[in-house]
C-alpha cells in the first residue's frame, strides 16, 4: 500500500516537471504567448521582412506591447503586409515608425515601434506608413565587397 502511494506521488512529480519543461520550451521558442489583454489591429507594409514570423514580439523601449498576427505577400504592390495586434493599454501616435530588429545570438527578429510627435493616435484598422525593412546580412557583405573591389580595381602594385 505504501509503495503504490509513493509511486503515485513520484509519477505526479515527474508529470508536473515534464509540463513545466514543455511550457518553458514553448515560451523560449515564442510559440506560446499568455496575454489576456484586449488588442487592436494595425497593419504595415515592408519591402523585406527577413526572418520575421507570426507571433513575433512588437516592442517599444524594450517592452512587449503586442504581437505580429500575420504576414502575407500583397501581389498588387509587391510588398509584405504585416498585421499587428497591439495591446489596448498602449496607445501610439499615428506617425509612429516600425523597424525590424534582431535580438539575441540566434537572430530572432521582432518589430520595434517608435512613437512619433503626432497628437492623433493609432486606432484599429490604421496602417503605419513609416517602416524600415530587415537588414539582410548577405546584402551588406556584397555591398562591402563590391565597394572594396571598386576602390582597388584600377590599382596594381608593382
Amino acid at each position: 500500500m505504501q509503495r503504490s502511494k509513493n509511486d503515485v506521488w513520484v509519477g505526479l512529480f515527474v508529470l508536473l516537471g515534464g509540463l513545466a519543461l514543455l511550457f518553458l520550451a514553448l515560451q523560449a521558442a515564442n510559440l506560446l504567448s499568455l496575454s489576456f489583454q484586449s488588442t487592436y489591429e494595425v497593419s504595415a507594409r515592408f519591402d523585406n521582412v527577413g526572418g520575421l514570423k507570426p507571433k513575433a514580439a512588437v516592442k517599444s523601449a524594450g517592452v512587449v506591447v503586442g504581437r505580429v498576427e500575420s504576414i502575407v505577400f500583397d501581389d498588387q504592390i509587391f510588398q509584405a503586409r504585416v498585421k499587428l495586434a497591439l495591446e489596448k493599454r498602449y496607445v501610439f501616435p499615428k506617425d509612429s515608425s516600425l523597424k525590424i530588429l534582431t535580438s539575441g545570438l540566434l537572430g530572432d527578429q521582432y518589430l520595434g515601434i517608435e512613437a512619433g510627435p503626432s497628437d492623433k493616435n493609432l486606432v484599429a484598422g490604421d496602417t503605419i506608413s513609416s517602416t524600415q525593412s530587415a537588414v539582410v546580412l548577405e546584402n551588406l557583405i556584397s555591398q562591402f565587397l563590391y565597394s572594396k573591389a571598386a576602390e582597388g580595381g584600377g590599382d596594381s602594385k608593382k
